[in-house]
C-alpha cells in the first residue's frame, strides 16, 4: 500500500485543503459581507495544504480527520478576519458582538467538512483494499490484448457498356425499385 499512498499524498492534500478553503471562505464572506482577498485565499490555501500533505501519508481516521478539519477552520477564520474583518455584526450575539456566532458556524461546517473529508477518505481506501489486488492484472491485459481489424467497405461498382464502347461505372444502390419514367 506504500506506492499507493505516497502516490495519491498530493491529491487528498489537494482535497483537504480546497474544501477546507472554499468552505472557510465562501462562509466568511456571505457571513461578513465581504470577500476574502486574494493572496490572503492563497496564503490559507497554502497553509492547508502543507497541514493536509503532511497528515496523509496512509488511511487516516476520523479521530485525526476532524481535530485537523476543525484546526484548519480555526486559522482560517483567524486569518481572514484579519485580512477581511466583518463591517458590522452580522449574527448578533452577546453585546452585539458577531464573533461568537461566526466561530460556532466556522466549527459547525468544520465538523460538517471533516466527517465528509473522513467517509471519502475511508470511501477511497476501500476501493483501494477491494479493487488494488485485480490491478496488477491491466498491463498484462493491455500487453496482450490487441484490436480488431476494422473491416474496410468497398462500394460495389457495376460497369455498364456505354453504345460507343466505353465502360462506365455505375454504383449499385439499396432500396425500392425505381418507378417507370413515362415519356
Amino acid at each position: 500500500m506504500a506506492p499507493v499512498a505516497s502516490a495519491l499524498r498530493l491529491p487528498r492534500a489537494l482535497v483537504f485543503a480546497t474544501l477546507c478553503l472554499v468552505v472557510s471562505g465562501g462562509g466568511h464572506a456571505l457571513a461578513g459581507g465581504r470577500a476574502v482577498p486574494p493572496y490572503t485565499a492563497v496564503l490559507g490555501g497554502i497553509v492547508a495544504l502543507c497541514l493536509g500533505y503532511a497528515l496523509n501519508g496512509h488511511e487516516r481516521g476520523p479521530q485525526v480527520v476532524l481535530p485537523a478539519s476543525v484546526g484548519v477552520q480555526v486559522l482560517l477564520h483567524e486569518l481572514f478576519s484579519r485580512a477581511a474583518p466583518v463591517p458590522y455584526p452580522v449574527i448578533p450575539l452577546a453585546h452585539g458582538h458577531a464573533r461568537p456566532g461566526m466561530t460556532a458556524v466556522h466549527l459547525a461546517a468544520a465538523l460538517l467538512t471533516g466527517w465528509w473529508l473522513w467517509r471519502g477518505e475511508s470511501a477511497l481506501w476501500l476501493m483501494i483494499r477491494v479493487y488494488g489486488a485485480r490491478l496488477p492484472i491491466l498491463p498484462v491485459l493491455a500487453a496482450t490484448w490487441t484490436p480488431a481489424a476494422v473491416p474496410v467497405l468497398v462500394p460495389f461498382v457495376e460497369a455498364v457498356p456505354l453504345p460507343s464502347g466505353w465502360a462506365c461505372p455505375v454504383p449499385r444502390r439499396r432500396g425500392p425499385p425505381a418507378l417507370p419514367r413515362a415519356g
